[in-house]
């Protein structure tokens, strides 16, 4: 993963009307920390932020903050955004190291077209959006891709299954679903109605059924009764 490139400046004045005064010039508040250093208040420009965080990489962009001259090998690890607007309004700088283990939420993707479940008019439900992986920082992923072209009415893609980069862990529960293949609600819905209309078939068929022994059966016992007086006359 390349990293890329941002320019902070420290020393700024921590406090709500400071950091209002900041974002009101373009600048957002945050804080740079890690490795034993002691959290160090910084601010970045936000046209720059924003495009930092906006390549493939996203949120776990690495990020090689200079701060006077200093450079620091960074991740963007928490972000505060405006509840209204979306916009950030702070942002935590993590100070990390090429060679260490850290962990990162990853998208997961869906590609290809389950055209048997379609044909089926079934429906694929995407369950797992996002997995947390751990890795060192070069080795994290933009994303993880499903591969959901095989996939028939029935099936399940789990996280057993997926094919993560070399390097990549995950403590997700292997059997946790990511992609399940079903059949639409509608056509569950159309087999229930059928499955009943034949079983209330089933058992009128059955009663008619019954109804017809026992005419039958009251009918040859009055043919007996007719036999018998005939007989006594």
């Amino acid at each position: 993963m390349a990293e890329i490139t941002l320019h902070a400046e420290a020393g700024r004045t921590t406090g709500t009307r400071p950091s209002g005064r900041l974002r009101s010039e373009g600048r957002i508040p945050g804080i740079v920390y890690g490795h034993g250093m002691s959290p160090m208040p910084v601010s970045v420009d936000g046209r720059a932020l924003r495009s930092a965080l906006t390549t493939d990489a996203g949120l776990n962009a690495l990020l090689s903050l200079d701060v006077g001259g200093a450079s620091h090998l960074t991740m963007a690890r928490e972000i505060q955004r405006h509840p209204v607007r979306g916009t950030v309004t702070h942002v935590d700088f993590q100070i990390v190291r090429r060679d260490e283990i850290v962990s990162a939420d990853v998208s997961v993707i869906l590609v290809g077209e389950a055209e048997a479940v379609h044909r089926s008019d079934g429906v694929v439900e995407h369950q797992l959006y996002s997995l947390t992986v751990h890795a060192t920082p070069d080795r994290i992923p933009t994303s993880i891709e499903v591969d959901i072209s095989g996939m028939q009415i029935g099936d399940a893609i789990r996280v057993e299954d997926l094919k993560l980069p070399e390097g990549v862990t995950t403590d997700t529960d292997p059997e946790e679903a990511v992609v399940i293949a079903s059949a639409s609600t509608l056509a569950a819905e159309v087999e229930a109605i059928e499955t009943e209309a034949e079983e209330a078939a089933a058992e009128a068929a059955a009663e008619a059924g019954e109804g017809a022994e026992g005419a039958a059966g009251a009918e040859g016992g009055a043919d007996a009764a007719a036999d018998a007086a005939g007989s006594q006359g």
